[in-house]
């Protein structure tokens, strides 16, 4: 069962896991990562969402906000494609879907409502081919 996600706090003070200061010579992505664990949940971003699912953060605080965000507009954009959010959720590990089922089906459902996976870029094609398979 997912349980409620603090908006207010950081996913460095809801893991208890304060990173030290990225190097100088940190790429782009790294120094933004680091900074976005530091933002509080509420204020993140469509794009801040995809950012860090995509480099396996905070999962079990961040999926649920994205799936809220994805039951509203399933093509909720970041700032790569139309659909990059719900593109980036189905990637990440597959631990978090075996100890929380629930996000899974909620995954499939908005899925399932989307009108021809055939339509979509190809990338989100293929992932959204692979949630309904599942």
């Amino acid at each position: 069962m997912t349980r409620p996600v603090n908006r207010d706090r950081s996913l460095e003070e809801l893991e208890d896991d304060r990173w030290p200061a990225p190097s100088a010579d940190a790429t782009r992505l790294a120094a933004t990562t680091h900074a976005l664990r530091r933002k509080p949940i509420g204020s993140l971003t469509v794009e801040d969402t995809r950012l860090l699912i995509k480099q396996n953060q905070g999962l079990h605080h961040l999926l649920p906000p994205a799936l809220e965000v994805l039951r509203l507009d399933p093509m909720a954009e970041g700032h790569m494609y139309e659909g990059d959010l719900l593109a980036a959720v189905p990637t990440r590990s597959p631990d978090i879907r075996s100890t929380s089922p629930e996000l899974g089906c909620d995954l499939r459902l908005i899925v399932s409502d989307l009108s021809d996976p055939s339509d979509l870029p190809p990338d989100l094609e293929y992932e959204v081919k692979r949630i309904l398979a599942l």
